[in-house]
C-alpha cells in the first residue's frame, strides 16, 4: 500500500494472489514453440501434414475444408451425416468426412474433413507418432473424398 495525501491506495499486481504469490508473467515469450497450446501445436501439425497433399491435389481439393475439433460428439449421431465417412478406431471416431450439402439457412456448404484432436493424441506415443497418424488419417479421408485408393494420394506407384 502507498499513501497519497492521507488516502490509501492499493496496488494490484496482475496474475498474483493476495499474498503476492503466483505467476509473475508468461513463462516463455510468445515467439517460442513452448508458449503455444496443445491445440495450436496440433493445428500446426495438421497444416504440415496437409501441405504435401494439397500441393499435389490442389485443383481437386478446392471444394474441401479441413477442420479440427477437440472431441467427437458421440451422444447422438446427426442424421444429416453419413456414417460411412467416419474413420474409427475401436469405435471411437478419429476423423469424419462431412459431405457437401445445405446448412440450416439453405445455403450450400463445402465438404469438410473434421479431425478429432483428443482421440488422435491419445493413440500416439510421441510427437513423431502423432504426425504419422495425422498424415495417415488425412490421406485416408482425402482418398475417401476423392473416391480413390489412399496409395494414389500418397503418390506411391
Amino acid at each position: 500500500m502507498t499513501s497519497t495525501r492521507g488516502r490509501l491506495r492499493r496496488r494490484r499486481r496482475p496474475n498474483r494472489d493476495r499474498h503476492g504469490r503466483g505467476l509473475r508473467g508468461a513463462l516463455y515469450p510468445s515467439t517460442l514453440p513452448a508458449a503455444s497450446t496443445r491445440a495450436e501445436r496440433f493445428d500446426a501439425l495438421v497444416l504440415a501434414a496437409l501441405e504435401p497433399i494439397e500441393a499435389r491435389w490442389r485443383t481437386e481439393l478446392t471444394k474441401l475444408d479441413i477442420a479440427v475439433d477437440d472431441v467427437p460428439d458421440v451422444r447422438g449421431e446427426d442424421p444429416t451425416i453419413e456414417s460411412d465417412g467416419t474413420l474409427t478406431d475401436a469405435g471411437v471416431p478419429l476423423a469424419r468426412l462431412v459431405p457437401a450439402g445445405m446448412d440450416r439457412r439453405n445455403m450450400p456448404t463445402k465438404a469438410r474433413i473434421v479431425l478429432f484432436r483428443r482421440p488422435l493424441e491419445a493413440r500416439a506415443r510421441d510427437g513423431a507418432d502423432l504426425a504419422d497418424l495425422v498424415h495417415h488419417v488425412l490421406v485416408d479421408q482425402v482418398a475417401n473424398y476423392l473416391g480413390v485408393d489412399p496409395t494414389i494420394i500418397e503418390g506411391e506407384p
